[in-house]
């Protein structure tokens, strides 16, 4: 009798897509009435206008649909997927190209034969970094070319796929939980609860340092566990293929480290430099800095004299080799466009309403934080999530005598704790498709991880209660 295998996921995706269209059958459809904030530039919900509306049941149709409209739909909330769906095939193309020349071959010899047995001290370091870039500007799906990168640095040194994975996702993800200065997350949510985005800060900080602390020791006690015994390892069935994938067949001869290669190593440095730039300050999107990488192909194609036949195949082979994530992006959004085109999405925030109206300060705020961690299911995006419910939530904390910084900070925490894991989103399905790690086997392995930010976060809530 063969053993039960958990589905892939897709299937999981589309069964979420189905459960939800029949939740429309069953939760009533409503809606606030919308109005325009000046400084958000957006509509938002007026608290106490929750009405009902005539009801649209989702069927299987909308089912079959969800996928395409999650790619090009364009929600109030969440906007359609096919920008990201496209700068992942043409990171792909891209990486391909570098690759073909070996300059990253070459450079991950040289890292590893200089860290010399050191090479857990990356994970610190990396993660620092992309922490810095979840709380400066709530670093998301421009974390994603990223793990085709770490994936093959990780495994030089024989961790596994799923340390790069982590170090990229948690990374990021512990900084986004704990934004200070994200204009994504923190800066939206502040403005719509009518606050300056300062107030609260020190208790953010707080809550990313000890987090990112926390977040490092579980990836690191992993790492060094796999590396002592890769029989350890989550995807210990997959090692031998995995480093067949991403180290390819590697010939025990030193690649040469040529100039060229070096060029190449510094043009593909500086294109995440100018994603990075470009995001943080111009305000770009995916269509720029897809464009960034694209150009970044082409010269890297130039320096490297590949004929024009070589560098159009290679880049639609690097494209195809993530063909799926892009599919998995769009399946993940298509939740949500379910979800609102069922019109669940006000009635389940008008029970949240509901439900924190009149408890205590405490009480009050950890009940919020449990609602934010539900709507953050049903709405990935934390830009959306805070236009969504901040306008509610926020005068509700001035009858519990609770700062509305700390109504942010619930907010931003249970986001952040959520996108660490959920399969609503774009970065966790296609971050972890892209390493090859199972979604099941790498929730399994957070599963305790996310107990502990959990009661963290609840603990400095409570404490902000109090004082």
């Amino acid at each position: 009798m063969s053993k039960f295998k958990f589905p892939t996921a897709y299937t999981i995706l589309f069964i979420l897509i189905a459960l939800v269209a029949a939740m429309t059958w069953i939760i009533p459809a409503g809606k606030y009435q919308m109005a325009t904030n000046a400084t958000l530039g957006k509509e938002v919900p007026v608290a106490g206008t929750y009405a009902p509306v005539d009801a649209h049941p989702q069927g299987i149709t909308a089912v079959l649909l969800a996928p395409i409209d999650g790619l090009y739909n364009h929600q109030t909330y969440v906007a359609g997927a096919i920008d990201v769906a496209l700068f992942v095939l043409i990171i792909g193309g891209f990486l391909g190209v570098v690759n073909k020349t070996g300059a990253i071959d070459a450079g991950i010899e040289r890292v590893t034969a200089k860290l010399n047995g050191k090479d857990e001290w990356m994970i610190p370091i990396l993660m620092a970094l992309f922490a810095a870039g979840g709380t400066i500007y709530g670093m998301a799906e421009e974390s994603l070319p990223f793990y085709t990168l770490l994936v093959p640095v990780m495994m030089a040194p024989r961790f596994d796929p799923l340390v790069a994975a982590a170090t990229v996702l948690l990374g990021a993800g512990i900084g986004t939980l704990g934004s200070t200065i994200n204009p994504f997350a923190t800066v939206i949510a502040a403005n719509a609860a009518g606050i300056p985005f300062t107030h609260g800060m020190l208790l953010r900080i707080l809550l990313l340092v000890v987090g990112y602390l926390i977040c490092v020791w579980w990836v690191m006690r992993y790492a060094r566990r796999v590396r002592s015994n890769p029989a350890a390892s989550v995807v210990a069935d997959a090692w031998e293929s995995n480093r067949a994938h991403f180290l390819g067949q590697r010939s025990e001869t030193r690649l040469e480290f040529t100039s060229t290669r070096k060029t190449i190593l510094c043009i593909f440095a500086a294109s995440f430099a100018v994603m990075i730039y470009g995001v943080a300050v111009l305000g770009w999107w995916m269509a720029e800095i897809s464009a960034v990488f694209l150009a970044a192909a082409i010269v890297v194609g130039v320096i490297a004299r590949m004929s024009e036949e070589t560098f159009t195949q290679t880049f639609i082979d690097g494209a195809r080799d993530l063909l799926g994530v892009a599919l998995i992006i769009g399946i993940a959004r298509g939740i949500v466009v379910v979800m609102d085109n069922g019109m669940i999405t006000h009635t389940i925030l008008h029970s949240a309403e509901d439900l924190v109206s009149g408890l205590s300060t405490m009480l009050f705020i950890n009940v919020t934080y449990w609602l934010e961690v539900l709507l953050s299911f049903l709405v990935p995006s934390s830009s959306g999530l805070a236009v969504l419910t901040m306008p509610i939530m926020a005068p509700l904390a001035d009858f519990a005598h609770v700062p509305r910084e700390l109504v942010v900070t619930a907010y931003q925490s249970a986001s952040g704790i959520v996108n660490l894991m959920t399969p609503t989103s774009a970065v966790v399905m296609g971050g972890l498709a892209i390493a090859r790690v199972p979604y099941v086997r790498y929730l399994k392995w957070v599963a305790p991880l996310l107990v502990i930010l959990t009661l963290l976060n609840m603990l400095l809530l409570s404490l902000g209660a109090l004082l």
